[in-house]
């Protein structure tokens, strides 16, 4: 029987945080007190947040997006799984800009190696998933995902939610957290 997961890829397989506070030191911007436990980039920075939001764009199309390094033990464990044959599914809200994508699917291929993502669905900067996720209605598959709105998008497509624990979700109470790979792990080995 094939396994298949559906993953986001910022903040679940990717550090895009520490690649993106990187820009932002380099283009003059310092994070507010107790920014780890803030999700949007405005709030974090004590910016406006559509300037927020344009920052986000402009880094998700740059050339860094590309060279990503992965969150925690993502590779080590991603890895094994697609070694005992698990496939994955990647949907994330990086850019609708055909550069940013092919980067985005390069730098996976790199770190995971190739085919172990079965596909890479990129939409738009910031963008809901509810509809790249209504394609596996009711298949039962794991989504990882870092934003509880997400999980809860996927949940409400009988999806079976895990986030990825951050400063900005660790009090949920929803969805099961993991702190990192090994723990999904587990949880998707039962």
């Amino acid at each position: 029987m094939k396994k298949t997961i559906l993953v986001d890829c910022d903040g679940v397989i990717l550090n895009w945080e520490y690649a993106f506070d990187i820009f932002m030191e380099e283009h003059g911007f310092t994070k507010v007190e107790g920014a780890g436990t803030i999700y949007n980039i405005g709030e974090r920075y004590g910016i406006d947040k559509d300037q927020g939001r344009k920052l986000i764009k402009i880094f998700n199309e740059s050339a860094s997006i590309g060279f990503l390094p992965p969150l925690r033990d993502a590779v080590e464990v991603v890895t094994k799984m697609a070694a005992e044959g698990w496939t994955f599914i990647a949907v994330t809200s990086l850019s609708t800009n055909k550069f940013a994508q092919k980067l985005r699917k390069r730098n996976l291929d790199k770190l995971f190696g190739k085919g172990t993502f079965e596909t890479v669905t990129c939409l738009a900067t910031g963008a809901d998933k509810d509809n790249a996720l209504a394609k596996y209605k009711d298949s039962g598959m794991y989504w990882v995902e870092d934003k509880p709105e997400n999980a809860l998008a996927g949940q409400k497509q009988g999806l079976k939610p895990i986030l990825v624990e951050h400063g900005f979700n660790m009090h949920n109470k929803d969805f099961p957290l993991a702190k990192n790979w090994k723990e999904i792990y587990d949880i998707v080995q039962g």
